[in-house]
């Protein structure tokens, strides 16, 4: 089977390598979005994907945009019998989508329709989703709209973050393309309509929805700081300081305004809440790592005595 492969982070890199080791695929080229800046010195940095397929001699194509007419000839040229998409960035016209013989699927890190768009696994922890899962689709020109060929899910633990959600839907995703793939190219994939009316759109994390206000409830809080672990980090202020935080738990303790320290000690922060309260147990204080709450205070704790006000 002659695959193109069209992806560019971490998670699309991890489907790539399944794709790779399968021994009846055949890798023929990867698209992948221009190198971007990155790091302190804002180097241009290839993208997971690109790396990867560098790393086994595929050609690798990073257009601005697949709307350019040369563009389109050069993909068509490569006479590919499908095209996998996963979280590749870029819109993919009708034609691009009409060009493979088996068309183009896309691997989406949620269960359709449930939550289509840029950041799927975060929004599913923010909402307090008890599960979410991969969806393989036929793509069409819509949003996450295409008909579904396969769905597999797991349970969003109570712990788990975006960065620990993401590890789950890769290992996930990966097994359930083999499989896709497999079908479609024996003639036995179903494809099933979304039922669009159930669909809630994943919106892309900002930075500025990092900043915590404590007139929320606890479990609220609670499923901001775990969705945006680790980006983009969900934090608080206290005058001109910014704390990030890390980890924290939700408490039924409560008694003092919203955002002020009920107790500074080993077990962490506990920082009054809208409801109820919040434990907070890894925190990372400017120019700092990330770094217990009991070693923080060690150093720092007049700066998050009992009392304080953060938010402010």
């Amino acid at each position: 089977m002659r695959v193109l492969f069209a992806g560019t982070p971490d998670f699309a890199a991890a489907h790539l390598q399944a794709l790779l080791d399968a021994p009846d695929i055949s890798v023929i080229g990867v698209y992948s979005q221009p190198d971007r800046p990155a790091g302190r010195g804002k180097k241009l940095t290839a993208s997971p994907v690109k790396k990867l397929a560098l790393e086994h001699q595929l050609p690798v194509f990073q257009p601005q945009s697949l709307k350019d007419p040369e563009q389109q000839r050069i993909l068509s040229e490569l006479r590919a019998d499908i095209m996998v998409v996963v979280a590749y960035g870029l819109i993919l016209p009708q034609v691009i989508l009409d060009t493979p013989q088996l068309g183009c699927i896309n691997v989406h890190a949620s269960i359709l329709p449930r939550w289509r768009g840029a950041a799927p696994i975060q929004r599913a922890i923010e909402a307090g989703d008890s599960e979410t899962g991969v969806t393989i689709m036929q793509m069409d020109a819509g949003l996450d709209t295409g008909a579904m060929l396969s769905i597999s899910r797991c349970k969003i633990d109570r712990s788990d973050t975006s960065a620990s959600l993401h590890r789950k839907l890769e290992q996930l995703g990966a097994p359930a393309l083999l499989h896709t793939l497999d079908a479609l190219n024996a003639g036995l994939a179903v494809a099933v309509e979304q039922d669009g009316e159930l669909s809630c759109y994943a919106a892309k994390i900002t930075k500025q929805e990092a900043l915590i206000d404590w007139s929320q409830s606890a479990q609220s809080l609670d499923r901001q700081i775990r969705a945006f672990n680790p980006f983009p980090a969900a934090y608080t202020t206290l005058g001109e300081l910014r704390i990030k935080i890390w980890q924290a738990e939700p408490t039924a303790a409560s008694g003092l305004g919203p955002g002020q320290i009920i107790s500074a000690d080993n077990a962490g922060l506990l920082v009054s809440c809208g409801e109820q309260s919040l434990l907070i147990t890894e925190i990372q204080l400017p120019g700092k790592s990330r770094m217990a709450v009991s070693e923080v205070l060690k150093s720092r704790g007049e700066l998050l005595a009992p009392s304080t006000l953060l938010g402010s």
